[in-house]
């Protein structure tokens, strides 16, 4: 009678531990297991930190709202070295899909999309390309930095007049329009992450030849930010020379943003004009 208690009281103990592991197993059959990002959480499903901090600007400059608007305008008055280099009215899709540069000595400068145009016949083309899409992009810049064919690489923190700044490097694939050996050198405000400078160098018509661009780097500096709409946008540009080693230097030039409003009708604004001339892009 002894044993038959004992082996009785073994069996149920058995039964108990069995019960207990099913118990368990079922349980965590049941539970959704979260995954485990590789890399510390930049592997696929996570941003990486260089996209986070893209994403970061263009929160901080509301992307996503100034693209749901067609068009915008504004004034541009820009001087280089004492000299007058352009004093007009843009006028462009915020994707910048077309644009329209109605100058203050009467030309036109206008990209259908296609085909870009001068007006009239007998106006300069001197500059006229650099004029219809440089200082368009520097106003854009924000809402371009994910376009097709960049390519990001985080930078270390770099001072801008005295504050520290994290710095990015942006270039661009093969291909990538027609100065893809261009790069930019961006600075970001380490609390509010809005654009505040870009180091940069124009390649277009070199050839392949980069050596002349890349001894001669310029800064754009964004200053005197208002609220259009909601969305910051910077109504001074500073320009100065630049080095990898000194930052901004000389002062070479500045422009005025003033006027900005957002259109939505388009009518025949990007349509070509009569007495007009197209230009090589």
């Amino acid at each position: 009678m002894k044993n038959y208690w004992i082996l009785a009281t073994l069996f149920l103990l058995i039964s108990c531990t069995q019960a207990k592991k099913d118990s368990t197993v079922n349980n965590n059959e049941d539970k959704e297991v979260m995954p485990v990002e590789p890399d510390g959480g930049i592997g696929d499903g996570a941003l990486s930190i260089v996209d986070q901090y893209i994403t970061n600007i263009e929160k901080a400059h509301h992307k996503e709202a100034f693209l749901n608007h067609k068009m915008i305008s504004f004034k541009i008055n820009i001087r280089f070295r004492g000299k007058q280099r352009l004093d007009g009215k843009v006028t462009m899709l915020t994707n910048s899909a077309k644009i329209r540069i109605d100058k203050k000595d009467g030309s036109k400068l206008i990209y259908t999309g296609e085909k870009a145009y001068l007006c009239p016949k007998d106006a300069s083309e001197k500059g006229a390309r650099f004029d219809m899409f440089t200082w368009t992009y520097f106003f854009g810049m924000p809402y371009k930095l994910n376009d097709p064919g960049t390519k990001w690489e985080l930078g270390d923190s770099k001072p801008l007049h005295s504050i520290d700044h994290q710095t990015a490097k942006l270039t661009f694939e093969p291909g990538t329009g027609d100065a893809p050996d261009d790069w930019y050198i961006i600075y970001t405000d380490p609390d509010q992450n809005i654009l505040k400078a870009a180091a940069y160098i124009v390649t277009f018509g070199s050839q392949g030849d980069t050596s002349k661009a890349e001894a001669n780097p310029h800064a754009i500096y964004y200053t005197n930010f208002e609220t259009i709409e909601g969305i910051p946008f910077a109504t001074k540009w500073v320009f100065y020379g630049w080095t990898e080693e000194k930052g901004l230097t000389d002062k070479i030039g500045e422009a005025t943003i003033t006027d900005i409003t957002f259109l939505q009708e388009e009518g025949a604004l990007f349509e070509t004009p009569d007495n007009a001339k197209e230009i090589t892009l």
